[in-house]
């Protein structure tokens, strides 16, 4: 039981922005597990559960181990070495790259794992990154200035 139940809530916070305790408690609830107060403290715990920037500069629970895995600093480096500047097309982020760094930068933002980014294409200085929706090219630009700003 309770490696479903760990297994429902790593699938839960992947799914969603989960802020609380009480949200996840809530969340296992709908799906089918009883449980405490103590029960969830316990298991975010032991899930190595931590809480990061969200939306809306609300926090959300993520396991630390795959958002280190997500981000590694390899990834912001390379990021950071090669961008110059953004600009917005629509649904399109438009990044630009020094010349050469288009591929590197755009592998990087792919190993950003943004849900809100469907997909890139680099040339050699200009990467189109695909958002899903225009309302969240604001969330984007904010990860990446948070990235470049760390």
């Amino acid at each position: 039981m309770k490696e479903q139940r760990q297994s429902k809530i790593l699938s839960l916070i992947q799914k969603q922005e989960i802020e609380t305790q009480e949200e996840l408690a809530e969340n296992l609830e709908k799906a089918g597990f009883k449980v405490t107060q103590a029960t969830v403290s316990r298991d975010i715990r032991e899930l190595k559960l931590t809480k990061v920037a969200g939306k809306n500069n609300a926090q959300k629970y993520v396991a630390l181990t795959n958002y280190e895995n997500q981000i590694s600093e390899k990834v912001i480096r390379v990021f950071k070495a090669g961008f110059v500047s953004m600009d917005v097309a629509q649904n399109i982020l438009v990044v630009r790259t020094l010349a050469g760094m288009g591929n590197a930068v755009a592998a990087a933002i792919d190993g950003f794992n943004y849900e809100e980014i469907v997909g890139t294409l680099a040339g050699d200085d200009t990467i189109f990154c695909a958002i899903r929706n225009i309302e969240e090219i604001g969330d984007v630009i904010a990860k990446f200035q948070e990235v470049l700003n760390s």
